[in-house]
C-alpha cells in the first residue's frame, strides 16, 4: 500500500526513504514465485490481449511494469520518488519501458495517449480522486481502459477508498466497469488478508 510518493503524502510516508526496503513486501517486490505468478495472471486478464501502451502511475520500483513488459506491452512508468524510479529503471533495463519522474495525478507525458492506465494503491492517497480519474481518462485512446487496484486497510483507523465509492466516481467517465475482489486470493499478498482489496477495470 502506498501513496503519491510526495515526501509527506496523506499516507504520511516518505517514499524516497522507503524505496530501498519497498520490495521486501510480498506484493511489492513479487519475489516469491507464487505471488509473482498470481499477479501476472491477474494482469494478463486486466490488460488487452494484444501488445499495447501501458501507463503505470505511482509505479514504485516497477514490479507491475515488469510483468506488463514481459507480457509484450510497451510501458511508461511515473513516480514522484527519484529512488523508486532508479530502482524501476534498473529492474527493467533492456525492456521496452521508460520511467519518468513526476506526479501520478498529472503525469508528465505531454500529448501521448495510452491504451491502458494502470494504477495500484495510489488513488486513495490523492487529495482529489475524481479530478485524477478525469485526467487519467483523457490520457486514454478510444476504447482504452483504466485498471485501478485499491482497497481499504486497517480496522482501528481504516484508510483507503471503498469499491462502491470508486465505482460511483467512474460512473460518469466509463462505459463499462467491473469490480474484481482480491481479498480472498491469498496468493496475491503472500498470505491471508481480511481487509477490502479489489481491482476495477473500466473501459472508456
Amino acid at each position: 500500500m502506498r501513496g503519491n510518493s510526495d515526501e509527506m503524502t496523506t499516507a504520511g510516508v516518505d517514499w524516497d526513504a522507503e524505496a530501498a526496503a519497498f520490495d521486501e513486501e510480498p506484493d511489492h517486490g513479487l519475489r516469491d514465485p507464487e505471488v509473482r505468478a498470481a499477479w501476472a495472471e491477474r494482469l494478463r486478464s486486466w490488460l488487452p490481449g494484444r501488445a499495447c501502451d501501458v501507463l503505470d502511475l505511482g509505479c514504485g520500483t516497477g514490479s507491475l511494469s515488469l510483468l506488463a513488459a514481459e507480457q509484450g506491452h510497451r510501458v511508461t512508468g511515473v513516480d514522484r520518488s527519484p529512488n523508486m524510479i532508479d530502482l524501476a529503471r534498473a529492474k527493467l533495463a533492456g525492456r521496452d519501458a521508460a520511467f519518468l519522474l513526476g506526479d501520478a495525478a498529472a503525469p508528465p507525458v505531454g500529448e501521448q495517449l495510452f491504451d491502458t492506465v494502470l494504477v495500484r494503491h495510489v488513488l486513495w492517497a490523492l487529495p482529489d480522486p475524481a479530478r485524477a480519474l478525469r485526467h487519467w481518462r483523457d490520457l486514454l485512446r478510444p476504447g482504452g481502459r483504466l485498471v485501478l487496484v485499491e482497497g481499504v486497510w486497517g480496522t482501528v483507523a481504516p484508510v483507503g477508498i471503498p469499491a462502491d465509492r470508486l465505482t460511483a466516481l467512474l460512473t460518469p467517465l466509463a462505459g463499462r466497469t467491473r469490480v474484481e475482489r482480491l481479498s480472498d486470493d491469498a496468493r496475491l499478498w503472500g498470505g491471508a488478508v481480511e481487509d477490502e482489496r479489489y481491482a476495477v477495470v473500466a473501459t472508456v
